[in-house]
């Protein structure tokens, strides 16, 4: 029997959750990764988490991963994040707007699954098993189910559900942490685990407004690009820039494809005009 310990990841595909994934495998545990397709627009970030963990496979860290489909919420939810809603806002997170990319009771639906697979791996395995989620201090103001106060309750909600729930625990390692010290740890995994953190990166997807561009229009061949303007863009490119490394992801505008000086440049205007 396999006696590592026992994680439960929700993976986005997303910055955050694959750096997570990066800090239980360099602590040792065996992940079960769980992503999430509820009809989100930028759902080109289950493609980048299906090509990590590939890359994770072939470089002797196997992750257990499944895709989860919650397609017949897409026409219910509310949120510009969905198939059917309002554009995505641009600006920084700081701005009111950013309130408009809240999915309601996103983390609820999540965790509820996750904490069901747990469970499950709990009671077959007679062992613990953590649940981990990428949630950070710079989601708190906009996003009321990453907060810690959020999840104590929906913990003891858990609990009170559930036979042998306190089997169950939580590993939240970037909770009062933000983007940068999230992609600096990231870092420090990849040199542990003997990992190519570009290589990592540019398959993680954090635009909420991704970019479809042609590149082979006669064969109809597309990619997906990362726009740079809209918060979580911008967020993320101010973490490569205080890591003073170019982000690996591929950006683009209505323009097309942008070398990524470009995207880095608008960023830097838009934060200084901020603190103005």
């Amino acid at each position: 029997i396999n006696m590592k310990k026992q994680a439960v990841l929700s993976l986005s595909g997303g910055m955050d959750s694959s750096t997570v994934l990066l800090y239980l495998l360099g602590k040792g545990y065996q992940v079960t990764a769980l992503s999430f397709d509820y009809g989100q627009k930028h759902n080109v970030e289950l493609e980048r988490a299906s090509e990590l963990i590939e890359y994770l496979d072939k470089a002797g860290y196997p992750v257990k991963y499944q895709r989860i489909t919650l397609q017949g919420l897409v026409g219910l939810l509310d949120s510009n994040l969905v198939k059917g809603g309002d554009d995505v806002p641009e600006g920084h997170y700081e701005e009111d707007n950013m309130k408009d990319t809240v999915v309601p009771n996103r983390n609820k639906i999540f965790s509820s699954i996750i904490q069901a697979v747990a469970l499950s791996i709990a009671q077959v395995r007679g062992c613990d098993v953590d649940i981990a989620m990428g949630i950070h201090a710079g989601d708190h103001a906009i996003y009321p189910d990453c907060r810690q106060e959020f999840r104590d309750a929906d913990y003891e909600a858990f609990k009170e559900g559930n036979w042998d729930a306190d089997k169950v625990k939580y590993v939240t390692p970037y909770l009062y942490g933000d983007k940068f010290g999230i992609l600096e740890d990231g870092l420090f995994w990849c040199e542990k685990l003997g990992l190519d953190f570009d290589e990592v990166y540019k398959r993680t997807h954090t635009s909420y407004k991704p970019i479809k561009h042609y590149d082979r229009p006669e064969t109809n061949a597309y990619e997906w690009y990362s726009d740079y303007k809209s918060a979580s863009s911008v967020e993320r490119i101010e973490a490569f820039i205080k890591l003073g490394r170019p982000d690996p992801t591929k950006y683009a505008d209505e323009t097309g494809p942008i070398n990524y000086k470009v995207a880095e440049t608008y960023v830097k205007q838009l934060l200084e005009n901020y603190e103005k």
